[in-house]
């Protein structure tokens, strides 16, 4: 499974990056986005599986798909709270 690359406002190449840098560039650049859009994270570090969904329950973001079943590992957060989801994403 491949998540759809058109839902994203950006996309976040992390491969070959190891913790904590993945994690530390997803932090970075959703602080620069404005809440609702959408973050396409493409990483291959396996700690990145715990991390990210833990990351967005503690900062309220949402994890809206993931794809771990093997590397590039995907992830599709949405920046915020559920209603500020955009209609049609």
């Amino acid at each position: 499974m491949t998540i759809d690359s058109s839902r994203a406002h950006q996309t976040l190449q992390a491969e070959g990056l190891r913790c904590p840098e993945p994690l530390m560039m997803v932090r970075k650049t959703i602080r620069n986005m404005a809440d609702g859009e959408m973050l396409l994270v493409l990483a291959d570090d396996p700690s990145t599986t715990r991390d990210i969904p833990s990351f967005c329950r503690f900062m309220d973001h949402q994890l809206i798909e993931s794809q771990t079943e093997q590397p590039p590992y995907e992830y599709l957060i949405c920046k915020g709270i559920p209603d500020a989801i955009p209609a049609g994403k």
